[in-house]
């Protein structure tokens, strides 16, 4: 069986920036927050990621703005998000599934691999139901459950190390108990000219760049506060994506229709290879 991976960003390709409403239900102000505060830290050495964790943890605790915050109260706060989808999802992944039907040793499987908090993305049932792995920020608690640590931090380039593990085949649960996994010589369970990935600005550089170079698609969008043509100077004209679109997954809108293109042009290249031998 052939697999093909479709790889999304989470956070303003899949939903509006999550992490930016988390702040808003907590109290905080994501204008200081995003716009003055990270700066600071980045400016200080901090890898952005790692800046907004700090700053997100800097407020937890008695009589601060996220009180006593755990992850279970991130899993809740990230149930919310199945209400927030852009137009199309997640009617687009049961589609693709159907599609795959009309092979007869293709598949199609879905993974996100943000910045984001894992205990947000996982509390979405929309992910629970259709995603195949996720890999994104994770928080550790107290003994209390309180949040007081950074387990896992994702950085622009590390987006690259899960894709990796999607192509050698690396479960999720693998590689968290053991991230060196990755650095052994595996089968490519998927090929990277099998991957479509799609994304929404310069934190997906790294893997636009590795898919498209590796034969891959990739397709990014302009779901962020800026001008069509800052984003065309950023992404397609130094060729990272094949294309630019607005985040509308629906099967008559521009991506969506795309997406559910480029995964059926890719099962039939992939059952058509498979015939010749």
């Amino acid at each position: 069986m052939a697999t093909i991976a479709v790889v999304f960003d989470f956070d303003d390709t899949l939903v509006p920036d999550s992490t930016t409403a988390l702040l808003e239900q907590y109290g905080v102000d994501p204008g200081e927050f995003w716009g003055t505060l990270a700066p600071v830290l980045v400016r200080e050495g901090y890898d952005p990621p790692l800046a907004y964790l700090r700053l997100i943890l800097d407020r937890v605790g008695a009589d601060r703005p996220f009180g006593r915050l755990s992850n279970d109260d991130l899993r809740e706060f990230g149930a919310s998000l199945d209400r927030k989808f852009f137009p199309g999802l997640p009617s687009m992944f049961v589609d693709l599934k159907g599609s795959m039907s009309q092979f007869r040793d293709v598949g199609v499987e879905f993974y996100i691999i943000s910045g984001g908090l894992q205990e947000v993305i996982a509390g979405s049932q929309v992910v629970q139901d259709h995603f195949d792995g996720f890999y994104d920020c994770e928080l550790g608690a107290g003994d209390d459950g309180v949040l007081r640590h950074v387990k896992r931090c994702v950085t622009f380039t590390e987006k690259t190390r899960f894709l990796f593990e999607i192509s050698k085949g690396i479960r999720v649960t693998d590689s968290r108990t053991n991230p060196h996994l990755v650095n052994q010589e595996l089968p490519r369970r998927i090929p990277f000219q099998h991957m479509i990935y799609v994304g929404d600005g310069l934190t997906d550089i790294p893997c636009f760049s590795l898919v498209r170079e590796r034969g891959g698609r990739t397709f990014g969008d302009l779901s962020r506060n800026k001008t069509a043509k800052q984003a065309f100077q950023e992404l397609l004209q130094t060729r990272r994506v094949d294309s630019l679109h607005s985040p509308d997954y629906r099967e008559e809108a521009d991506l969506g229709a795309f997406i559910r293109a480029a995964v059926f042009a890719l099962a039939t290249s992939i059952e058509l290879d498979s015939e010749q031998f």
